[in-house]
């Protein structure tokens, strides 16, 4: 039987423990712009289509590779200084980073300068995640830890749902220009609450683990995530997943509206409510239920988002076969609800599969693969289907397209099934790292 991993009751915290909430909850909201700078392209791509004159392709490489090469690469750099330096330092410059870059590309008047602000915007956020995980993980155990990064996940849905929302609404009324300068500039406000508010945590305090060892070196860092198959193969299931997720989040509004004839700020609420609060709930209730069941074993953490990627098969496939706007977004209420939970499972399972001195690494790694391949692969390689759907004759080519993506949801439950067999072993050889 597995080991139960245990935690101190009283854990030596550099701050009071009940500043643990604030210090989540400045995270998240953190997270919440990091989204909200993201989501805001995604609802516009339709009057930015019509206005610099693109195409499908121009649309996925420009909300999917172009952003996601820099964030994935820079990601690895950034958490390896993470893993060394003052966490909340980097957080509050890549903040201001992105933001301001997310601000500037109102100024785009052709859709290379928009693909170059888009880049900043990924050179930013690069620097987020890897770090904040890290120090949540610093501050909740094993027993609490997929509920408070189910939590920070909610920053997705909660920046999906502000993203869209304020995109629709600002472009009715003042354009979609306007609507970048609104979602870039309070982020540079945060960035200086980040740095002033934020305390930085002892590494490996909650569980009473040493923080004495220097951070390993690149080669030992990969060399002991390798020898983690439970880490591989949750890697590449939810990779998998991640391809075909970020595919109907770009285009969800864009085939919406193309196959209901209706704007955005007709779909912007209803998509944010529903892919933004319904996943956020999702996220934090099934993150929960994932803490109690993984109690005496961990495997459920892989099995968890296995279940989640089976029960939203068939509803995602009806969303597309939807004969009215209505009956599209009953269907797409449980995928919405179980969407986001692979990603917060994910940075569970980079915390507790390696050591301390790994871990933003780890998020890192996983992030790099999650974006390069999923927010970089997933929408890119949709909307080349599209057109090339679109070139044989298909009139619906974008739904045509979004149905393909699904296969990819499919092959990712094998992944986390594999994931599952040998996931107590690799958290109990990680727990014994120092």
């Amino acid at each position: 039987m597995a080991r139960e991993i245990t935690e101190p009751k009283s854990p030596a915290l550099p701050v009071p423990s009940q500043s643990r909430t604030y210090v989540l909850a400045l995270l998240t909201l953190v997270y919440t712009f990091n989204h909200i700078d993201r989501q805001i392209l995604v609802i516009l791509l339709e009057p930015i289509k019509a206005d610099l004159h693109l195409d499908d392709s121009q649309l996925g490489l420009l909300s999917g590779l172009a952003f996601a090469a820099f964030y994935a690469t820079l990601g690895i750099p950034i958490a390896m200084w993470a893993d060394r330096g003052d966490r909340r330092k980097i957080i509050a410059l890549a903040l201001m980073v992105w933001s301001g870059m997310t601000a500037l590309s109102g100024f785009a008047q052709s859709y290379w300068q928009l693909l170059l602000a888009r880049m900043g915007v990924g050179v930013g956020e690069a620097g987020g995640t890897p770090p904040a995980t890290s120090i949540i993980a610093d501050l909740y155990g094993p027993k609490e830890r997929a509920m408070a990064l189910g939590i920070y996940t909610t920053g997705i849905g909660l920046g999906i749902l502000a993203g869209f929302i304020i995109g629709g609404l600002v472009y009715e009324t003042l354009g979609w220009r306007a609507a970048f300068f609104i979602a870039g500039i309070p982020g540079l406000v945060l960035a200086v609450l980040v740095r002033f508010t934020l305390r930085e945590p002892v590494r490996g305090a909650v569980e009473a683990r040493s923080n004495k060892a220097e951070a390993p070196p690149l080669g030992m860092t990969l060399k002991f995530i390798a020898g983690q198959s439970s880490f591989l193969w949750l890697l590449a299931g939810c990779c998998l997943i991640c391809i075909s997720a970020n595919a109907f989040l770009v285009f969800t509004s864009s085939h919406l509206q193309r196959t209901y004839g209706v704007g955005p700020g007709q779909v912007s609420a209803p998509l944010g409510l529903l892919i933004g609060g319904v996943g956020g709930i999702g996220a934090v209730a099934i993150g929960r239920l994932c803490d109690r069941m993984s109690v005496n074993s961990q495997k459920w953490r892989p099995w968890t988002i296995a279940i989640c990627s089976a029960v939203a098969l068939p509803f995602a496939w009806m969303f597309l076969q939807a004969d009215s706007l209505m009956a599209a977004y009953a269907w797409n209420i449980v995928p919405s609800f179980v969407g986001l939970i692979y990603a917060s499972i994910a940075y569970t399972a980079a915390q507790e599969l390696v050591g301390l001195r790994m871990r933003a690494f780890a998020s890192a790694f996983m992030l790099f693969c999650l974006t390069l391949i999923g927010i970089g692969g997933g929408p890119t390689l949709a909307g080349v289907m599209s057109n090339m759907f679109l070139l044989q004759g298909h009139a619906d080519s974008l739904r045509l397209a979004l149905q393909a993506m699904l296969a990819f949801n499919a092959l990712s439950i094998g992944c986390l099934m594999m994931s599952a067999r040998h996931y107590d072993r690799d958290a109990l050889r990680a727990a014994a790292m120092p």
